[in-house]
Parts: C-alpha cells; sequence; structure tokens
C-alpha cells in the first residue's frame, strides 16, 4: 500500500468542508452592499501600503536623475552605468551579503528544522530549559548580543572576518527557524507518522518522505525570513566584522556618510526587482510542487 502525500490529504480535507448556507451566502450579499463607503480597516490599510511602497517609489525616482541633488532635472541611466561599471567595492559588499546570507540560512533552518522536531516530539530533562533560552537572541537587543557574541570571539582568540559575521547571523537566525518550524509541526496530523510505521517505514524514511515534506511550508519561511534579516543587519555584523569583511550594510552606511549617492538608489532599485523575481519564481515553484504531490 502506498503512502498518501500529505498534500493529497490536505486538498481532499480542504475539498469536503462543508459551503456556507445560503443564508449566509444571502447575508455576506446584504453586508456587502450596505457597507458603508468608509472603512477604518481599509483607511489604515491604504496608509500602511502608502508608509511601506512610498520610499521605494522615491528612491527608484531619483535612480533616473541625471544630478545629485534634490530636484529632478533629466531622466537619465548614469547612475546605473556607475554602479555597473565603476563600483567594484559594492559589488563585492553585495557577493558577501549574499554569501554570508545564504551560508547562515541553510545552516540555521537545518538546525532550527531538527531543533523543532526533537524538542516537539521527544521528552528529555531541560527541554522546557532549551525552548526558553532558545528565544533570548530575539528578545535581546542587537547591541547586547553583538557585544556578548565580539567577548566570545575574543575569549576563544577568533579573528573577526567574515567567519565570525558568519557564526553571528547563523546565532540571531536560528531562533526564527526554530519558532516558525515549531508552529508547523504543532499543526501537524500524528496518524501519518503512525501510517507510516504501520506501512513499513523506518525513523529516517519518516522524516525524509512525511514529516519534512508536510512541514516544508514552515521550513521554506523560516529560511527566507534567515536570508532576509542577515541581509539587512548591521548593528551586529558591524561589532564582529573585521577590516576586509565590507557587507552591503557597512558599505551603504560608510557612503551616506560623506553624502547620500544616486548609486545607492539604482542598486536598491535593482535588489527590489530580483527580490520580486524570487518572490514570484518561489510562489510559481510552491504551487507546482503541491500539484505534482
Amino acid at each position: 500500500m502506498k503512502l498518501r502525500h500529505p498534500a493529497v490529504f490536505i486538498s481532499k480535507v480542504m475539498a469536503s468542508r462543508k459551503k456556507p448556507s445560503e443564508p449566509a451566502r444571502h447575508a455576506k450579499r446584504q453586508w456587502k452592499k450596505y457597507a458603508p463607503a468608509f472603512s477604518f480597516s481599509k483607511t489604515v490599510l491604504c496608509l500602511s501600503l502608502v508608509f511601506l511602497f512610498l520610499p521605494l517609489l522615491v528612491i527608484t525616482f531619483y535612480s533616473f536623475n541625471a544630478t545629485k541633488g534634490a530636484q529632478f532635472t533629466e531622466f537619465s541611466f548614469v547612475w546605473y552605468e556607475k554602479l555597473f561599471l565603476d563600483s567594484g567595492e559594492i559589488w563585492k559588499s553585495l557577493a558577501n551579503s549574499l554569501i554570508i546570507a545564504f551560508s547562515s540560512g541553510i545552516v540555521a533552518t537545518i538546525l532550527g528544522t531538527l531543533a523543532a522536531i526533537g524538542i516537539n516530539w521527544y521528552k528529555f530533562k531541560g527541554r522546557s530549559y532549551i525552548r526558553s533560552t532558545s528565544m533570548l537572541p530575539m528578545i535581546l537587543p542587537e547591541v547586547i548580543m553583538g557585544v556578548s557574541l565580539l567577548l566570545f570571539f575574543s575569549g576563544i582568540k577568533l579573528s573577526l572576518g567574515l567567519l565570525t559575521i558568519f557564526i553571528a547571523h547563523t546565532t540571531f537566525c536560528l531562533p526564527f527557524v526554530f519558532l516558525m518550524v515549531s508552529a508547523r509541526v504543532d499543526s501537524f496530523d500524528y496518524s501519518i507518522i503512525e501510517a507510516s510505521h504501520d506501512l513499513g517505514a523506518n525513523e529516517s524514511q519518516t522524516l525524509f518522505k512525511v514529516i519534512i515534506p508536510a512541514i516544508m511550508p514552515g521550513i521554506v519561511s523560516g529560511f527566507m525570513m534567515s536570508v532576509t534579516m542577515s541581509l539587512e543587519d548591521y548593528v551586529i555584523t558591524s561589532l564582529v566584522s573585521g577590516p576586509d569583511s565590507m557587507t552591503l550594510p557597512l558599505k551603504v552606511y560608510t557612503m551616506i556618510r560623506f553624502g547620500v549617492s544616486p548609486v545607492i538608489n539604482s542598486l536598491s532599485f535593482i535588489l527590489v526587482l530580483a527580490i520580486c523575481a524570487i518572490t514570484l519564481l518561489l510562489r510559481k515553484g510552491i504551487k507546482g510542487f503541491a500539484a505534482a504531490h
């Protein structure tokens, strides 16, 4: 007997949900018909969207300005040309940030996923203590965590550089992965595990073929959160970085100290486009994965 994939089980459960009754649908239509024109929740939503996306529009607008001033003079690609042809240090710092972000995100995702599965499904001494202390990096201010990591690296005589940044980013990303995967594990259907054992699957087969596919949304969310937090971190990175380990946030801050350069606007717009493209690809990929399984 073939083990049914959790995605098929979930889709059948969703399809078998009872549809709303005719009186409920009628009440919903009437509410929409007589709903007031002004809605406080919609107003707050629109203001929040404007607050979030207006800076991106301003950055995009001024990235095509021909001059450095605040007044738009002429549409030009001069800053994009300077970004690609005369900004080697920026691309080097971006490469360092991407290497650290993805490497620390992968390690934090693996450790956080295994920790969430082990702590939620196995009983041992110190379980509650480990669960509580694992949240400390999320609660402590970044300055305190950065200073503590700096003292730790100094104590073990480890030179500051990309390795120390990698360790620091893995440390503060780990609790976020643990939290997201734990939320997914808490809602897991244990009967699927019992079914896999009844069909002859061992522990490793159950882990890789049943548990991990079922909690994959939480794992992907934790990984993306880790990469995002690593890319944008400045405080901890500035404390544990060495002279030859410049990341993009450190480089941008160094450039801003000497005046805002439109090259940063061009780089920001390119990063926004890249993130949007990656998001669309991941969305289509997840839909394809769910359809195939």
